[in-house]
Parts: structure tokens; sequence; C-alpha cells
């Protein structure tokens, strides 16, 4: 599965239990980037994305054990560490900037087992510049 998450500079994910950005151009974005695959999400995620127009988009509360090797899951509350074996991509929507946070990032194994790009800076809604990274497992042939 391809994991999809926003952070800030410090991988942080949330602030007080609640998301620490949302910006409609991200979501537009991210829409276009997992084309015809599934983008899977919970119930609090798909409140932001309730205005989007769709298909492939499922709400489960236990999306990350449905989610199969090609889809995507919009991660916004939850620690990934427990799906590791599954996970082939993250892709991180970088804010550029450094939020309050508590609850951060832990991304699975360590740095050798990943390589790193760049896939695009746009400028957003509410951010001057966002930034998408892809991170793919070395061993992953896609």
């Amino acid at each position: 599965m391809k994991i999809i998450v926003c952070v800030d500079d410090k991988l942080g994910m949330t602030f007080n239990h609640r998301r620490q950005s949302m910006d409609s151009a991200l979501r537009q974005k991210l829409i276009a980037l997992c084309g015809m695959n599934t983008l899977w999400m919970n119930e609090y995620s798909a409140k932001q994305f309730k205005d989007e127009t769709a298909s492939n988009i499922q709400v489960d509360e236990k999306y990350l054990d449905k989610a199969g090797a090609n889809d995507y899951c919009f991660v916004e509350d939850q620690d990934i560490l427990p799906y590791a074996d599954k996970i082939q991509e993250i892709i991180l929507c970088r804010w550029n900037r450094t939020y309050p946070a508590d609850t951060f990032l832990k991304i699975p194994g360590n740095a050798a087992e990943w390589q790193i790009s760049v896939l695009e800076e746009f400028p957003g809604k509410s951010h001057k510049k966002l930034t998408l990274e892809k991170w793919r497992r070395k061993d992953y042939e896609n």
C-alpha cells in the first residue's frame, strides 16, 4: 500500500488530536495522484474531502487493514508502524513550516531501506509552498 501523510518540518501530524492544517489545492493534487486507484481514509479524514468529487475514495475505520498493494491510504491520525510490512511507498505532503505537534510520523525501518525523491513543489491555497516527497522502499518493484 501507499501511505499519504501531511507533516510539518519535524514530521508532526497532529496537535491536540486535530490536524495541523488542511489545503484544498493539496486535496485536488492527491486525488489526481491516486488516479483510478482506491484512496482509503477514515471518517475523520473524509470530512475534509466532502466537497471533492472522486469516485475512488473509500471510507472505513479499518482502512489500513483493508487496503491492497496499489491502494493509497490518507493517514492523518494513526500510527503506521503496525502496517510496516504492507507499506511500499510513503508520500509526504510537507507544509514547509513547524507547527505545534503532539503526534509524529514514525517511518518504518531505517533510512537505508528508502529511496527518497521530491515529486513536486506547488502553491497551496493556505500555504505559499507545499512539497510532495515520495519515499519508496528500495526493494519494491512497480
